[in-house]
């Protein structure tokens, strides 16, 4: 049988080191389904293809290994758009194959034509259409090698003529994808090392660009005396084995990681593009070393900026580097994370039948969870609570929409984390609201047999979004949730399920969920008044007021309940 073009698209992109691709089959979409059938790729039926992007992402961002999504034409791939932003926002190398309808019927308004080029130019580092079959080799590889060099999406429109076509001989175009390294030059690296020698009140701030230089941050910290910051998406990689770790700062961070920064004389920034500018300090000399040139100086003015990978960097830094002797700055900062860690830690329940709050759940799962297990969770206060209270331990790792924000990420990138490590535990930490927002994917756990466990922190209510509304002064509109038993709706659907609202019950019902075989569902009824603290006194003077104004409107409007079940729930 004569080879065609989808037969040499799916075998270029096996060769590229493809997996697994999520989407739904259809219509134009039908010949190249046929060819991942025949090959060694996993097809993963999804429900939605919004989801397909998120559970490809999340498997593309865990192994750093291309993954692919496909969909249908028009409508069907369109879908895909908010994962992909997700995946393109976190650089993970994701491949859309966009089958597209016949060539001969473009640019007539044709039934679910699209012009795709137009749609994914910004969420992609790469779109081009297959335009005839003698160039549909060098095409997938051009689309392959742009996602796994440049650490993004790439989308490869095939119009489903195309894909049935007859291929061609072709050259032997191939993927290569061999990371450079990357480092300052020496000059930059003595002024760095000339500003750090004569520098007191040293602080590190660390990023996810620090992935895989666990021991050279380590080691400057180490030399410099330096407290270590990290943001939220530096957690898994600098916050275990670290005794010169501060914690985060910003509005999820606490009050040691916000002082060390603001309080510092230098602030060294390593792969950190934290968007927050208010969290820099204002006097400090700054000091930034990134991978990527754009990042260099875009949140706030810096005195040296260095384009590097951090690990060979910091190899290269580290011997200009004079042992710093004083380790007041630092035991200062490292005293203040203990307690507040400490403090955050000691969360006690009043009795076996009292509430359960978001973060004395998240205790229990911490407590209870495989020490390497994978964890994502929703958009909003599960993601605080996870990145609060979840210890990775350098063995775990943590999953949530961090740079794009957006809700129902939180299952389909456990559907991901898990079909790419089948024998690991993963552990899905889901909002009401966002988990509903793609509810149909529950169905995916059961007909792929992924043995996720999904928890389920039901507070009735968009919980961040209300607090985002009664800080700016007004009564919350449009944020409450009715919800059914997510229990009951999960054993419907094929999954262990069960629902708990006491205390008392809880540890023993998370120890239940975790050790069931298949997907499982927690449905666990959490404090709805439960608000997202920021680290004292980083309270915006605006915020306060406003917080003022809604308890007093909230009192005049005749919902002062609401106003003392929220002051009750949080008192200790």
């Amino acid at each position: 049988m004569t080879k065609r073009v989808a037969d040499l698209l799916v075998e270029t992109l096996q060769a590229a080191g493809v997996k697994t691709c999520y989407g739904i089959v259809g219509d134009t979409m039908n010949r190249i389904a046929n060819a991942i059938d025949r090959s060694q790729i996993d097809w993963v039926h999804m429900r939605h293809e919004e989801a397909g992007a998120f559970a490809a992402a999340a498997e593309a961002l865990l192994t750093g290994r291309l993954t692919a999504c496909a969909g249908s034409c028009g409508p069907g791939s369109l879908h895909f758009i908010n994962g992909l932003y997700e995946a393109n926002r976190n650089r993970a190398p994701v491949i859309l194959i966009a089958t597209q309808i016949v060539r001969q019927d473009l640019g007539f308004e044709s039934i679910q034509e699209i012009d795709y080029d137009d749609v994914f130019k910004g969420c992609s580092v790469y779109c081009e259409m297959i335009v005839t079959p003698e160039q549909a080799r060098r095409k997938t590889v051009a689309a392959c090698q742009a996602a796994l060099t440049k650490r993004g999406v790439a989308v490869l429109v095939v119009p489903a003529d195309i894909a049935n076509a007859a291929s061609h001989d072709e050259p032997p175009y191939a993927v290569h994808a061999r990371p450079p390294l990357i480092r300052p030059s020496d000059a930059d690296l003595d002024a760095i090392a000339a500003i750090l020698n004569k520098s007191e009140a040293i602080t590190i701030y660390a990023g996810a660009g620090c992935a895989g230089a666990h021991d050279e941050v380590v080691a400057t910290a180490a030399r410099l005396k330096a407290p270590m910051a990290h943001t939220s998406r530096g957690k898994d990689f600098l916050e275990y084995d670290n005794p010169y770790n501060v914690g985060m700062t910003g509005i999820i961070g606490g009050p040691a990681g916000y002082h060390a920064i603001l309080d510092c004389d230098v602030l060294l920034l390593l792969g950190a593009d934290f968007a927050w500018t208010q969290f820099y300090p204002n006097k400090a000399t700054i000091i930034q070393i990134d991978l990527d040139p754009t990042h260099i100086g875009r949140r706030h003015p810096v005195t040296i900026g260095a384009v590097g990978n951090i690990k060979a960097t910091l190899e290269a830094l580290l011997p200009r580097l004079q042992r710093h002797e004083d380790g007041s700055f630092l035991a200062t900062h490292v005293a203040r994370f203990k307690k507040d860690t400490a403090s955050a830690r000691a969360e006690t329940v009043s009795g076996p039948d009292s509430a359960i709050s978001g973060t004395y759940l998240t205790e229990i799962i911490n407590k209870i969870a495989a020490e390497n297990a994978l964890f994502a969770a929703d958009d909003g206060t599960p993601t605080v609570w996870m990145l609060r209270h979840i210890d990775t331990a350098g063995k775990r790792r943590t999953f949530a929409s961090l740079l794009h924000g957006t809700m129902a990420s939180g299952m389909p990138s456990a559907l991901g984390l898990q079909k790419c490590q089948p024998g690991r535990q993963v552990i899905c930490l889901a909002g009401d609201g966002g988990f509903a927002m793609l509810l149909g994917d529950l169905l995916t756990t059961v007909q792929e047999n992924l043995p996720i466990k999904i928890v389920v922190y039901d507070n009735g209510k968009l919980g961040f979004v209300e607090i985002e509304q009664k800080a700016a002064g007004l009564l919350p509109v449009y944020t409450d949730l009715k919800n059914p038993d997510f229990g009951e709706v999960a054993k419907a659907m094929g999954l262990w399920g069960h629902s708990v609202s006491k205390a008392g019950e809880l540890e023993e019902s998370v120890q239940t969920l975790l050790t069931q075989p298949g997907p499982a569902l927690l449905h666990v009824k959490v404090k709805p008044m439960q608000p997202v603290m920021p680290p004292s006194p980083l309270v915006a003077p605006e915020a306060v007021v406003g917080m003022a104004v809604y308890s007093a409107r909230a009192m005049l409007h005749g919902k002062g309940h609401d106003v003392w079940e929220m002051i009750v729930e949080n008192i200790p």
